[in-house]
């Protein structure tokens, strides 16, 4: 790797000039030990259940504070106060059906739904189903057959003498449908509560002594009853983001009196619900009843026990107990009366008892039961040997090879490596099947689109799911596809997993590509882990290496180690750093002036990626910093002006990067690689943020020309192996650290990642498969 020389100092003519072009040399290590972020918020990395008691002292004030912003809700792995209950998802339901819905609107709309077809698809496996009703093709052919015989309809022989089917001719491609240009449209803002609703809501506040400004996002969340149960149930408070379990407490002492105590069952129950949503955003879709009942020790809760049994009787959480290891499925439920302990004295494996929200129990349920029957109700008769003997690798013919014989198939590769589902789809598209490719973003979804040539083939995920983007669905609800490739799976959360495969009719062929050294969703879940995990489909391993300096950097990392690499055009440079300040200087100067200068790379192409948002050297001052050198200006319009580099938050855990076009009464337009949309004021402050500096999370799944990964002292604590292989494989043709910790960096490359969410996916896959 790259160096400065070790004579420069920042701010010197030599440093400005040599911030990316110096000779190569050893990477010095900073004297400053790495010191831990502040608030935590150098920690990308999702925690453990067993944190969750550590977590409950961190909370946000009442009126929700600096923490109330878009960025803290960007990814599973760090804390995320207005994640919790998503805007809007009370009122969506009651819209009139003419009113036009927005992109958050439409994805709360299909998570209904699919829980509505969850919940059919449990009612009828209870009841009886008749011999032969769900088979299709060959094999309902077969039952006819069989049943012709019995009937004396036809003889046995009648079968052995017919003759062979014809091979049905293949179908002719169908011609891409032009793309026609849309016109900007405003993104309608989510509708509010009712004005009565606020102003019972706010009278109820007033009794107890909250604040008058939680008014709106209590009725939001608790729906048009909002004040009645509030003030039968006051905990319920704790659904608000921002509110913690402290001034629930007061606001329930308040109204109920000093009569309600640390172990009233409404404040367990809420309580309980409140650690299972907050582990939802560090990616757990379950807790472990022990982490459970040693965090409601925490907040002065004398039986815990009991409590977790009153809210299982209640209905307000599941309880599961699966094999420790975490193979095979679930096993009954302890009844209401009987130990939730752990046990094994019964001469059983030792088992793990799990609590869940209902929401993320139905996903991977169903989640689990769709990957089964797309796997089992795959069509063999298309011959895919000539497609196979055209693909431009091997790796590429081995995807075809497999995915012709099976209907659902797991891919894994780097960046390199995308190229295979590329050619996979043109493929099968030469075959007359209706293809379609997923990414996680809009720059995933531009390079399928190039790579395959075929801009209709390619679509975000988040777009198909919402019905924005893709060919549409047919007269049952299934999206029109006989091939559906998504791109970035360590991307998609257990939710949207579900809905997407509940979503493809059977016969669909299904892969699934991702990288599984990157981070993973921001949802809740692991799916393209646990699937790989539980081997529930056939594996093909990519055996294309990702090219150059920094493909080699971070191939090395995915395996633990730090390599220097030979770096001849400066594809890697190391700029040390003593401390934040220096980061934020060096990190500026390399930005605006170095890499444009020596690499030909505009400092529009150039993205910094940092630990966290807080700090010295976080994303908000690293932004403040940015702005003040790139597009400097009054901030007249919600502290952004037109030419600022933004991201656009329209739901929880996902991240748009746009730029800001104007601004003026509708709200705030941004360009978002191509497309227009505007922001609604009341909706900038909470969805808008500056987006010259990123966290890992909010980058994955986008590269850039060129990047600067900002590694200040306080950050260590942060590092892991999967954030520095996504952090450092963002970059395509440049990338620059920023180094101040140290050691720090190497010991988080050597260290195995560990087992950072827990889920039952795993467990389900693996009981589907036996």
């Amino acid at each position: 790797m790259t160096a400065l020389p070790g004579g420069d100092t920042p701010g010197s003519p030599a440093a400005d000039d040599a911030g990316a072009v110096a000779d190569p040399a050893t990477v010095p290590s900073p004297p400053s030990p790495p010191v831990r972020g502040e608030g935590g918020e150098a920690h990308e990395g999702a925690a453990t259940a067993d944190d969750v008691a550590a977590a409950e002292g961190a909370e946000a004030a009442p009126d929700g504070g600096d923490d109330k912003t878009p960025e803290d809700g960007e990814s599973a792995g760090g804390s995320a106060p207005d994640a919790e209950g998503t805007p809007g998802e009370e009122t969506a339901g009651g819209e009139e059906a003419a009113a036009p819905l927005s992109e958050t609107e439409a994805e709360l709309a299909a998570q209904r739904e699919l829980r509505e077809r969850i919940e059919k698809r449990k009612a009828e496996k209870v009841g009886p189903i008749p011999a032969g009703g769900k088979l299709s093709g060959t094999a309902a052919d077969l039952l006819a057959a069989v049943r012709a015989v019995e009937s004396g309809e036809k003889t046995a022989a009648a079968f052995f003498d017919s003759p062979a089917p014809a091979t049905a001719p293949r179908r002719p491609a169908p011609a891409p449908a032009p793309t026609r240009p849309r016109p900007p449209e405003p993104a309608p803002a989510p509708r509010g509560p009712a004005p009565e609703t606020v102003a019972e809501v706010a009278a109820v506040l007033a009794e107890g002594g909250a604040p008058r400004a939680l008014a709106g996002p209590a009725a939001e969340a608790l729906g048009p009853q909002a004040a009645g149960v509030l003030r039968e149930d006051p905990w319920r408070m704790l659904a608000v983001p921002g509110v913690g379990p402290e001034q629930a407490d007061a606001f329930a002492r308040a109204l109920l009196g000093p009569g309600c105590g640390p172990d009233d069952e409404r404040r367990t129950t809420a309580l309980i619900g409140r650690l299972l949503e907050r582990a939802a955003l560090r990616g757990h879709t379950a807790m472990e009843a022990t982490a459970v009942r040693a965090a409601l020790a925490e907040h002065a809760v004398s039986d815990p026990e009991a409590a977790v049994r009153h809210a299982v009787a209640a209905g307000a959480v599941l309880v599961f107990q699966e094999d420790e290891a975490g193979d095979g499925g679930p096993v009954p439920a302890p009844e209401s009366g009987e130990d939730m302990e752990e046990d094994d004295s019964s001469g059983r494996e030792p088992v793990r008892v799990l609590l869940g929200l209902d929401r993320y129990a139905l996903a991977e349920e169903s989640l689990a039961d769709g990957l089964a029957r797309l796997a089992h109700a795959c069509e063999k008769g298309t011959d895919w040997t000539e497609a196979a003997a055209a693909a431009d690798s091997p790796s590429a013919a081995e995807l075809i090879r497999v995915v012709a014989a099976h209907g659902v198939v797991a891919h894994t590769g780097g960046e390199a490596a995308r190229a295979e589902p590329a050619a996979l789809l043109v493929a099968a598209r030469t075959l007359g099947l209706r293809v379609l490719g997923t990414a996680h973003g809009v720059d995933g979804r531009r390079r399928l689109a190039e790579t395959t040539g075929d801009p209709a083939a390619a679509v975000t995920l988040a777009g198909l799911l919402s019905g924005a983007e893709g060919p549409g669905r047919d007269e049952e609800g299934a999206i029109a596809v006989d091939l559906l490739v998504v791109l970035d799976a360590p991307q998609v959360d257990v939710e949207s997993a579900a809905m997407l495969v509940e979503s493809l009719a059977d016969g669909t062929r299904l892969v699934l590509s991702g990288d599984p050294g990157v981070l993973g969703s921001a949802g809740a879940g692991r799916v393209f882990a646990d699937v790989l995990a539980a081997r529930a489909c056939p594996q093909v391993v990519s055996r294309t290496p990702d090219p150059g300096p920094i493909g080699e950097l971070v191939s090395g990392i995915g395996i633990g180690e730090l390599n220097q690499v030979e770096a001849p055009g400066r594809e890697v440079v190391i700029v040390p750093v003593r401390d934040a300040g220096e980061a934020v200087h060096r990190t500026v100067q390399l930005v605006a002036d170095s890499v444009p200068r020596a690499l030909g790379i505009p400092s529009a192409d150039t993205q910094v990626i940092t630990v966290g948002h807080g700090g010295s050297a976080g994303t908000r001052a690293l932004n403040a910093a940015l702005k003040q050198r790139l597009n400097p200006g009054p901030g007249r319009s919600g502290g952004f002006d037109p030419g600022d580099r933004v991201v656009h938050v329209p739901a929880p855990g996902r991240t748009v990067p746009a730029t800001v076009v104007s601004a003026d009464a509708e709200g705030l337009h941004l360009d978002c690689a191509g497309e227009r949309i505007v922001v609604p004021q009341q909706r900038v402050a909470s969805s808008v943020r500056h987006g010259w500096a990123l966290s890992a999370h909010q980058a994955a799944g986008t590269r850039w020309p060129a990047v600067v990964v900002v590694l200040p002292g306080d950050a260590a604590q942060g590092l892991s192996r999967p954030w520095v292989y996504t952090a450092f494989g963002r970059a395509e043709r440049h990338l620059s650290v920023v180094h101040g910790v140290d050691q720090a960096l190497p010991r988080a490359v050597a260290e195995p990642p560990a087992q950072d969410r827990t889920t039952r996916l795993r467990g389900l896959l693996e009981a589907t498969a036996r």
